[in-house]
């Protein structure tokens, strides 16, 4: 099912035509030509039949007797097919906005997903025809697009590199709005945007998900402290050797390195400890 155009003229010409009619059969009434009268009117009343009026951003499917007609799509006032049944289909842009669902992460951890999804009827025909009814079809597509697309990606970023839900939302949504537009295709329903508005880890799991997060952030931040802490104490121990302040062997330099990396990597500032010597 292709959706063209269907056979329409302007509404007032047809209005003006229907008038005519009338007129005529008025005449031929009055003349004492009842069956003329009669042929006049019955046209009159088939071509009345056939006026319509469509919106803005509206589209009309005319179907005569079971066999789809064509579609209007243009807004006004219009003369169309006699006795013909027309479905209006909305051509505006319209949003989803998808339930609360729980659904397991690549890695099976059980998380709380709901997304908005913007689109809008490109082929008014697809949208009538090809579907039961499209509105409810986009809302079981998008939510099934949105737990397929939840249970291949994992909802934090463990691993240096890996996609995850809750650090790449542009990729995540991309992928989503693509995957909607495949289930939707056969509906014509244009997909424009789709994006997460609710991304959680279910209740039962969301106080353990949290202390690994902390961990997570503990020691990334550990590592970054660890290695500057080492690019310190090099940096102190060349500098002494080339400036001659100072002549190390590889005892003094280990001792000198552990004193600057515990001052450096503590939590708690350092007590620095002077040696005087011998008092006896």
């Amino acid at each position: 099912m292709v959706e063209r155009k269907a056979w329409s003229i302007n509404g007032f010409v047809g209005i003006i035509i229907i008038a005519i009619f009338i007129f005529g059969a008025v005449y031929f009434i009055t003349r004492a030509q009842i069956i003329g009268g009669i042929i006049l009117a019955v046209i009159a009343a088939l071509l009345g039949s056939g006026i319509t009026i469509i919106q803005p951003n509206q589209a009309q499917v005319v179907t005569f007797f079971g066999k789809y007609m064509g579609s209007i799509r243009e807004s006004g006032l219009f003369l169309t097919i006699p006795l013909s049944l027309r479905k209006t289909v909305s051509l505006r842009v319209r949003n989803f906005n998808s339930n609360k669902l729980k659904v397991n992460d690549v890695e099976g951890n059980p998380i709380e997903i709901a997304a908005v999804v913007v689109f809008k009827v490109v082929d008014s025909a697809k949208a009538v025809f090809d579907v039961d009814d499209y509105e409810e079809f986009v809302e079981i597509q998008s939510e099934t697009a949105i737990r397929h697309v939840a249970g291949k990606y994992p909802y934090d970023d463990f691993n240096d590199g890996d996609v995850s839900l809750r650090g790449n939302s542009d990729i995540v949504s991309e992928e989503l709005a693509k995957n909607i537009q495949e289930r939707l295709s056969v509906s014509g329903v244009e997909v424009i945007e789709a994006r997460l508005t609710h991304l959680a880890y279910s209740t039962e799991i969301a106080s353990a998900m949290l202390q690994r997060q902390q961990a997570s952030a503990i020691l990334a931040a550990r590592k970054k402290i660890v290695e500057g802490a080492v690019s310190m104490a090099t940096l102190a121990v060349e500098h002494l050797q080339q400036d001659g302040v100072l002549e190390l062997d590889e005892e003094r330099k280990v001792n000198m390195v552990n004193n600057l990396m515990v001052a450096i990597i503590s939590d708690q500032g350092t007590q620095p400890v002077v040696n005087i010597g011998s008092l006896y």
